[in-house]
């Protein structure tokens, strides 16, 4: 049961937690960006060594080491990105006439450059891994890459709420190329594909005969695929799922009630 129990929790627990404080620390003033950004990028470097490392550790706590190594390289790209290191070319709001496939490629242009990194992580953890026994860290990175993309594409077609709250102050010209509405086409069919893999996933985890290492790692993938599609159903119920993460926004409530005292 321990195969279960255990990587539920400890997913459970970094989505929770990692969130809240990558979103703390977007929100301390900008003098610590750069010090922030050092320590993911070393943490980066890290990670990417532990993945190869762990490429054919078979144990359960391979899974583990793998599936946080994994984390911590997804952990890079969202640093990146809120603290606008790496997002796109174009960094305005979208034209007000703008509609259509016209609308598409603006949107496009303010994530090309973050875009670039995905794919470049995601070459990492697939060559860092090749030909490996351990594949938690490629099933991992392409549950984040794959979810993300999906979300991305649902928020630009129009979703009942954006979570703009996450968005520091220098983002917020995205919110111009998000629509809002109670749902869009795709959404149905983003969250019915993603949960039917989701099924086959938790089946194969709790198929008869299943080894400790396959069920701890199905295990970790299934509930990763089942919180984002969770994240899914956050963008059109109207819940306040902004407050599981308020703690880690009280750092922009600080340094916003800094900010004229230092002027």
């Amino acid at each position: 049961m321990s195969q279960y129990v255990l990587p539920i929790l400890y997913t459970l627990f970094v989505w929770w937690f990692s969130t809240g404080v990558i979103l703390y620390l977007n929100g301390l003033p900008r003098w610590t960006y750069k010090w922030t950004m050092g320590a993911a990028t070393l943490l980066l470097v890290l990670a990417l060594v532990g993945l190869h490392a762990t490429r054919n550790d078979t144990r359960v706590t391979g899974v583990y080491l793998a599936f946080t190594c994994t984390l911590l390289v997804w952990a890079w790209q969202e640093v990146a990105f809120l603290l606008g290191y790496v997002t796109g070319p174009r960094r305005l709001p979208c034209p007000p006439g703008a509609r259509g496939w016209r609308r598409a490629g603006f949107a496009l242009q303010t994530l090309l450059h973050h875009e670039f990194a995905l794919l470049a992580l995601g070459g990492a953890v697939a060559l860092l891994t090749w030909d490996g026994s351990n594949m938690a860290g490629p099933f991992t990175f392409a549950i984040f890459w794959v979810m993300r993309q999906s979300a991305k594409l649902n928020v630009f077609l129009g979703v009942r709420n954006f979570s703009e709250s996450f968005l520091p102050v220098h983002l917020k010209y995205l919110q111009t190329y998000f629509r809002r509405r109670p749902m869009n086409s795709l959404f149905p069919l983003s969250v019915a594909l993603s949960t039917w893999l989701a099924v086959l996933v938790w089946q194969q985890a709790t198929a008869d005969g299943v080894s400790v290492f396959d069920a701890t790692l199905l295990t970790f993938a299934g509930t990763l695929l089942s919180l984002a599609i969770l994240e899914h159903w956050f963008m059109v119920l109207p819940l306040p799922s902004e407050a599981l993460w308020a703690w880690g926004l009280r750092s922009r409530a600080a340094t916003a009630a800094e900010a004229p005292t230092k002027g």
